[in-house]
């Protein structure tokens, strides 16, 4: 038996997108450094990728996000 046994956190009820097997889980069965969530539902886990897509696009398109090289500011360096 193991002294120190690793417990993931969360409950049943509450669903997971697992990154390493990509398949939708209830309750965590993977650590949580391999999981999206937790999902309200099944389906809103299933589109977990989907989500984490677009929230990256709106990012990589917010004008605050670029701020420092559209002013030439970078790291106090001018180009």
């Amino acid at each position: 038996m193991a002294l120190f046994k690793k417990r993931t956190v969360g409950k049943p009820g509450e669903w997971f997108y697992c990154l390493e097997h990509k398949k939708v889980e209830e309750g965590p069965e993977c650590p949580a450094k391999d999981r999206f969530g937790p999902y309200a539902s099944r389906e809103e886990a299933q589109h977990a990728m989907d989500t984490a897509r677009e929230r990256n696009l709106e990012w990589e398109n917010d004008p605050r996000w670029h701020d420092a090289q559209a002013s030439g500011e970078e790291g106090g360096k001018t180009p």
